[in-house]
């Protein structure tokens, strides 16, 4: 949630404190699967998207520590942070439904050695628009889980969005984004207008 990647250049520079950076919660109705597309609302405004390594949640906890943290994870899977820009909270335009795309692959924590050395990639028609390492997250998982879990009891199936790299780019109805991440998996959804 709260935690873009950064460049390796960047990494020598005190990362922001978590406190500030924050995490914000998102509306149940802005989940979907990749077969049901992406509706956006705002035609007139700049709507993004942000590719994420998902952790699935798989037992509760509250006041986790950093070194605990993965044993709360049930498994990873690929999201779509979609993000409409404006005035707004973040947590209106990030919570949007249909903006929060999830799946549609799940792969148990056990079959992922290093979730936080994980090369992830997203193109928009075709065209490589943002690909990065989980190691190169502000936060790794641990300190994520840790921070939200301070604020938030989570509990099985919660489902926590780790940050996006850089090439966050504007989408519009029609194009196609394609997720991919060789040890979870890959995605294809189709970007339309949201109809009432």
């Amino acid at each position: 949630m709260p935690a873009p990647t950064i460049p390796r250049e960047a990494l020598q520079r005190q990362p922001p404190d978590i406190g500030k950076a924050g995490i914000f919660l998102k509306s149940n109705s802005s989940i979907v699967g990749p077969s049901e597309g992406i509706p956006i609302r705002f035609l007139d405004r700049t709507n993004e998207h942000e590719i994420e390594l998902v952790a699935v949640i798989g037992k509760q906890g509250t006041n986790i520590p950093k070194d605990k943290a993965k044993d709360y994870i049930a498994g990873y899977t690929l999201g779509l942070d979609m993000t409409c820009r404006g005035g707004e909270d973040r947590s209106f335009r990030k919570s949007i439904d249909g903006y929060s795309v999830l799946g549609p692959w799940f792969v148990t924590a056990d079959e992922i050695a290093n979730p936080d050395d994980l090369k992830i990639t997203l193109t928009n028609n075709g065209v490589l628009k943002q690909t990065a390492d989980t190691k190169d997250l502000i936060y790794d998982i641990g300190r994520l889980i840790e921070f939200a879990s301070s604020f938030y009891t989570l509990y099985p199936g919660d489902v926590y969005y780790t940050g996006t790299p850089q090439g966050v780019a504007a989408v519009k109805p029609g194009d196609v984004l394609r997720g991919s991440c060789d040890a979870i998996g890959a995605f294809e959804i189709a970007v339309r207008a949201h109809q009432a």
